[in-house]
């Protein structure tokens, strides 16, 4: 009994002192700003954005061939993960509607009321000027206004114009998620030459896998709000087709960077053939069970996976060490069938 008794004061002792915190005016203060910060964080989503700053620094480490400036790399990962902020700003301000229905967004500020959309608007515009404005002063121009055609291409082409009314919304729009790599090789380079429109092809083309498998996992909510999303139009076993089809372009796609850009050597053309018959063999076994959500995650999950260690294999070959071009490959190739000829 005095044990029981004992409880109850120190149950009773923190209740009370958990009233006393919600009801201080400093815990408040700092609990509300703690979590206005959290709701406008949310807004930005800041998970897709790590994506983004990998394959831009990506790009400026092979624009650099491996000596990139660690500022102008800082400035402009800094200035494109607010310009994609921005632009997820605007499309959860423009979505609010649908996102108050589906589960899987429901919790967000805006359909939760959390943060009125004036304010998310406001938001918005200042982070697309403050990007612009760093982007402009620390790495030049050009990269400058290639962050802002992003946000327009994902708030416009993707966002207003095809997220609602194509089943093609995902492959056009994806155009959006592919331009950070021409951000990170303009800002070292100052213009854009053909190695920086492949590493645009190889997002533009990896997007749609990506996108596509999270839309078999999660469908049914599409299909209640009405977006045309692939798998909701034309099925599961089409949308696995598909999947199929951008998977095996992947690999000749990725290998122009060996050949040929010659940007890239064997190091990088042996891991983008091996990552890229991985995820054809993921995407094969989706084909065989389109139905089946779990697989569906296992693409989704491998397609970051694949992103991320691509851009690692193209870090470690642009190393004077791994460093082995095509032409050597080649000229090696040519002298071993001279040497077995004579």
């Amino acid at each position: 009994m005095q044990e029981i008794a004992v409880q109850e004061k120190v149950i009773a002792k923190n209740i009370l002192a958990e009233a006393n915190q919600l009801t201080n005016p400093t815990n408040q203060l700092s609990r509300n700003w703690r979590d206005r910060i959290q709701d406008y964080t949310a807004l930005t989503k800041p998970r897709i954005i790590v994506l983004l700053l990998i394959t831009t620094a990506g790009a400026m480490w092979i624009a650099s061939e491996g000596k990139v400036d660690l500022f102008l790399m800082f400035v402009t990962v800094l200035g494109g993960a607010i310009a994609a902020a921005s632009a997820n700003a605007i499309n959860c301000l423009y979505d609010r509607d649908i996102d108050a229905k589906m589960e899987r967004t429901s919790w967000r500020p805006l359909p939760s009321g959390r943060i009125a959309p004036r304010d998310a608007l406001i938001f918005a515009i200042a982070l697309a000027i403050i990007s612009f404005t760093m982007l402009t002063a620390y790495a030049n121009l050009l990269a400058a206004c290639l962050a802002m055609s992003g946000i327009a291409t994902y708030v416009g082409v993707y966002t207003i114009w095809l997220k609602r009314t194509s089943t093609q919304n995902i492959v056009i729009g994806g155009a959006a998620g592919a331009i950070p790599p021409l951000v990170g090789w303009a800002a070292v380079t100052g213009d854009l030459s053909w190695a920086a429109w492949v590493l645009f092809a190889i997002i533009f083309v990896w997007t749609p896998p990506h996108f596509w498998a999270l839309a078999l996992m999660i469908r049914d909510e599409y299909a209640k709000v009405g977006i045309p999303m692939l798998p909701v139009v034309k099925g599961a076993e089409v949308t696995a087709n598909q999947i199929l089809l951008y998977t095996l372009l992947l690999i000749p796609v990725s290998l122009l960077l060996v050949y040929p850009c010659n940007v890239m050597g064997l190091v990088y053309a042996v891991s983008a053939i091996a990552l890229g018959c991985l995820f054809i063999y993921k995407a094969m076994q989706l084909l065989d069970q389109p139905n089946d959500r779990l697989v569906a995650r296992s693409v989704f999950k491998y397609s970051i996976l694949y992103l991320g260690l691509l851009c690692v294999a193209m870090g470690v070959d642009s190393l004077p060490i791994a460093h082995i071009s095509s032409q050597q490959v080649i000229t090696s190739w040519q002298s071993a069938i001279a040497a077995i000829s004579s």
